[in-house]
């Protein structure tokens, strides 16, 4: 039987990346002694009150459909904490509650861009990122955050790939993976491109809540026809499964989305959105929390792995990964996965599908408990104790 070529550009560049990452998720279901390492959900609860308020809606029959946009109580909520955080005043009108970031990026892209056009986004980048723009049948170009640079971006070569099909620059702050926010300065450079080119901005802000003291810089207020901004309380609050997200932006654009959320959503449960209320008033609380749980986390991972022979950790500004450039070791950052994943079951994500300037790293989620983390540390020690790189060394030593 025949599909049609959307079913080839949902794949994207990054598909196979989550073979390793499904596997050690399969095999710890089964019981096996896996250490999951390769996934952004951090290892504690959803605040209580948030889970008390959902548990009291449901038990009051909150199970009926809602609005496609939202209900408005928590677009006001989602506006007054954009507003706080952004300088940026919105309303209700400006907000549309979708199921996650993942999921405004997606209606973001069918919104601004469509075939023969190009959208640009830095690499590396989440993986699921060139799926979700080339949906549009648009064609997915990638600007450069060298490794060498820190992983900042190369905002040269973003000016030398601007081209009359350009429709939208897509970008992450805080990034995944590498955690890098963008400066004021490399913000401005981005909005004068923009508006010299009239192109969208859509800021993935998922992990905006993890960013030093919670806050970042923005274009949302200096440029509010063309600034989309995207967000959750998946990484904020610890509500990854939960589900629930929002895209900000121009009133028409959010009317445009509401329209593809009628096809695709038709709603966010209700009883989810009351909690989520819940979780927007606590924000600061919870926000503290994981921002102290993920820095405690990242400085364990740097005392446990700093002196390991091959590595090169680059500690990130924000979030919950660490990116380790294993190109000392004599692997590729795909073969260090498989290869960590086959002899000592942990389980981290190989860089190369976040992009090529992140071939021959992986991606480390930290976001776990300190035993856990310190125990895949010291597996990763025992995996490279008889790698290429310690073989090598000893040949050398004589």
């Amino acid at each position: 039987m025949h599909f049609s070529a959307l079913v080839g550009r949902i794949r994207g560049d990054g598909a196979d990346a989550w073979v390793t990452h499904y596997e050690a998720i399969a095999a710890r279901d089964r019981g096996e002694d896996v250490i999951v390492l390769s996934v952004g959900d951090p290892l504690i609860n959803t605040p209580t009150p948030v889970v008390d308020r959902a548990i009291e809606r449901l038990r009051a029959g909150d199970t009926h459909y809602t609005p496609a946009s939202g209900r408005l109580a928590l677009r006001e909520a989602i506006a007054r904490a954009h507003a706080a955080r952004t300088n940026q005043a919105v309303g209700a009108d400006n907000v549309i509650v979708l199921a996650g970031t993942q999921n405004a990026l997606f209606v973001a892209s069918l919104c601004v861009a469509g075939p023969g056009d190009e959208v640009i986004s830095f690499d590396p980048m989440y993986p699921t990122y060139t799926a979700t723009i080339e949906v549009s049948g648009a064609r997915m170009v990638r600007a450069r955050q060298p490794a060498e640079h820190g992983f900042r971006p190369d905002l040269q070569h973003l000016a030398a790939l601007i081209s009359p099909r350009t429709r939208a620059i897509f970008f992450a702050s805080p990034n995944n993976p590498s955690g890098v926010v963008l400066s004021e300065a490399e913000l401005s450079a981005i909005g004068k491109l923009a508006e010299e080119h009239g192109l969208w901005l859509i800021a993935d802000e998922v992990y905006a809540g993890l960013a030093p003291g919670g806050r970042q810089p923005s274009l949302a207020a200096r440029m509010p026809e063309q600034v989309v901004t995207l967000g959750s309380l998946s990484k904020s609050h610890a509500m990854t499964g939960w589900r629930c997200g929002w895209l900000i932006g121009p009133r028409q654009l959010v009317f445009h989305a509401e329209s593809i959320a009628m096809c695709m959503l038709f709603g966010l449960p209700g009883f989810i959105q009351e909690a989520a209320l819940v979780a927007l008033a606590i924000a600061p609380e919870a926000e503290n929390r994981i921002r102290d749980f993920c820095q405690g986390r990242s400085e364990l991972l740097l005392r446990a792995l700093h002196d390991v022979a091959g590595l090169r950790l680059c500690p990130p500004e924000a979030g919950m990964f660490m990116l380790v450039d294993v190109r000392g070791t004599g692997h590729s950052g795909r073969e260090f996965m498989r290869a960590l994943y086959e002899s000592q079951r942990v389980s981290v994500m190989d860089g190369g599908a976040f992009g090529r300037e992140t071939e021959g790293f992986v991606r480390i989620c930290f976001a776990t408990d300190e035993a856990t983390l310190l125990e895949a540390c010291r597996r990763i020690r025992v995996f490279l104790q008889d790698g290429p790189a310690a073989r090598h060394e000893r040949r050398a030593a004589g």
